[in-house]
This record gives structure tokens, C-alpha cells and sequence, in this order.
């Protein structure tokens, strides 16, 4: 997202991302990853459950596509920060607005598989 966030502010959306770690763990990333867009907290997991976020299993967690995935994102020279306070949560992507419309959502089937960045800048409304 980081690095499409010019070409989503061209097309008039903003992002806002919402974390499972507490405020210094998202001070962390946010310093780390260079994040120039706002980060939340979901400390209690509020946020997710209201949007139907799942959240997976330990053996999917520490599965064999996670690990080739850390070490893949360690390979193009970005940190595998520690998980936050609730590390089986899942992520996911929603495009909403103007107004309370959800234009995409795209769940995480599992830690290392996100929203495509072209879908997601095709849902943004014109």
C-alpha cells in the first residue's frame, strides 16, 4: 500500500490502516516501513470482529507459506516485524466511500496473501 499510496492519493482516496498491536508497536511500523499515511490500533480486536475478519489457525500461521514468505520479504530487503497483540488475526482490505459504500473487500485467507494492488485501485470510485 505504501508504495501505491501517491497513485491512490491522485485518484482521490486516502489510506487508513488499522493494526492488531498496541500504539508503540504501531509507532514501530509506521517509523520502520516509512508509513506516511495513518495507522490505528484495534487493541480489543473490535474493529475486526465488526467487519467479519477471520483469524487463523497456529498451523497456518507457522505453515511452510509463511515461512517462504518471510523469507522472501527479508530477500527484497524489508523487516518481518513481531506480531502484534493478537498475531492469528487475519488482514483484509475494504474500499468504502464517498458515504457509507463498500466499493471491495478482500479477506486474507491466510498472513501472507493480500489484496491485490490493481484490484484494489479499480475499486476506487471515479
Amino acid at each position: 500500500m505504501r508504495d501505491a499510496s501517491d497513485t491512490i492519493a491522485e485518484r482521490g482516496a486516502e489510506i487508513v490502516a488499522i493494526g492488531t498491536g498496541d500504539a508503540s508497536y504501531a509507532a514501530a511500523f509506521v517509523r520502520d516501513e516509512r508509513i506516511e499515511f495513518p495507522v490505528l490500533v484495534d487493541d480489543d480486536g473490535d474493529a475486526a470482529r465488526l467487519a467479519s475478519v477471520p483469524t487463523a489457525s497456529w498451523a497456518r500461521l507457522l505453515g511452510p507459506s509463511t515461512w517462504r514468505a518471510s523469507v522472501a520479504t527479508l530477500r527484497r530487503g524489508h523487516r518481518v516485524h513481531a506480531p502484534g497483540a493478537r498475531p492469528a488475526q487475519l488482514g483484509a482490505t475494504f474500499v468504502v466511500g464517498p458515504g457509507p459504500v463498500l466499493h471491495y473487500e478482500h479477506l486474507d485467507p491466510d498472513s501472507v496473501t493480500h489484496a491485490p494492488i490493481a484490484s484494489i485501485l479499480a475499486a476506487i470510485p471515479s
